[in-house]
């Protein structure tokens, strides 16, 4: 029976696909400049230089926008975070360091832009989003490959985490753009998104790579990272409700995990079409079978019960008029 890779091995064998991959990434990524995306023109002093504080009358976004544009940000502003994660359990020297540098340098632009934005068209209280990113930061991010065993985790978990994750986070930027109302916040989120597809790009090869060159062991890491799935922002201030908010309006839900994240990834990788799998990865590939049933069926529960959640809002609000056109 084949025996697991070390960390250290499967950097050595992977790295030269680590450099095509890099190279690949350079070729096609495309150099942009955040100011460009911000209307500098709808911008004033506040307060403490002479002018007007954040009052709610001033943004022109919707609550579910504004919870999309924070969480989005807020996940943004934990870079220090993700870059310990992945410098660690990648490596520093040659093909994967020039990629750790780069991604983060690439990500970095995103909160640049995305909080200059916030800030100048006023779109959300700058004091509640500054006390958040602090809270948030100084919290970190928990992996889901840190409940392993020390010693267990580590490349092959954090490639398969962020593969999916960079997917997922594509979808929410695009989304949060549509509802924005606005059509430079569209444009700057899609710009975003597009970096976060040549992320995804990267690591998807690369996990892809590691499961031709250790299969069940890279499948074990895919299994246990989808069935702890969350996304980064897990730990920050009022997640849980702007997720439900964000869930509820179709920025980002479990049927968009499901169909445009989980399933396209694995559909590239042929998880269900691959004959390299020992006793050990057919195990474990019936294991994953399972799971994505139980999460089919789930996305028809969390739809069932948002349509009646939504029909009861909309029946509220139609009495309400109703209420106030009688007086």
């Amino acid at each position: 029976m084949a025996r697991d890779l070390t960390q250290l091995e499967l950097l050595t064998e992977l790295e030269p696909v680590a450099e095509q991959n890099v190279n690949r990434h350079l070729s096609l990524a495309k150099e942009w400049h955040p100011h460009d995306y911000v209307p500098w023109d709808d911008g004033r002093n506040f307060a403490a230089l002479g002018g007007v504080d954040w009052d709610p009358a001033q943004s022109q976004l919707s609550e579910v926008a504004k919870a999309a544009m924070i969480t989005n940000l807020l996940t943004e502003d934990n870079l220090p975070s993700y870059h310990r994660e992945i410098a660690e359990n990648f490596s520093q020297d040659g093909a994967w360091g020039t990629w750790v540098g780069r991604w983060t340098a690439e990500e970095n632009r995103h909160g640049i832009v995305m909080r200059d934005y916030l800030v100048v068209t006023r779109g959300v209280d700058p004091v509640a989003l500054e006390q958040a990113r602090m809270v948030h930061m100084t919290n970190g991010f928990a992996s889901p490959a840190d409940q392993l065993p020390e010693g267990q985790a580590g490349f092959l978990y954090s490639v398969a985490y962020v593969t999916f994750q960079e997917l997922a986070t594509r979808v929410s930027h695009r989304n949060t753009g549509k509802v924005c109302n606005d059509p430079i916040a569209d444009r700057m989120l899609q710009r975003v998104a597009a970096d976060e597809n040549l992320h995804m790009i990267f690591y998807r090869n690369m996990c892809g790579a590691a499961l031709d060159l250790v299969p069940d062991q890279a499948l074990d890491a895919i299994n246990l990272i989808l069935q702890n799935f969350q996304m980064p922002g897990a730990g920050m201030p009022n997640f849980r409700r702007n997720g439900v908010l964000m869930a509820k309006h179709g920025i980002y839900d479990l049927r968009q995990h499901l169909e445009e994240v989980v399933n396209p990834v694995l559909k590239k990788w042929r998880i269900f079409e691959r004959d390299d799998f020992t006793a050990r990865g057919e195990q474990t590939r019936e294991q994953l079978g399972l799971y994505l049933e139980k999460l089919s069926k789930d996305v028809v529960k969390f739809e069932e019960q948002r349509d009646r959640m939504l029909a009861r809002e909309a029946l509220k609000r139609e009495r309400e008029l109703a209420g106030s056109s009688a007086r």
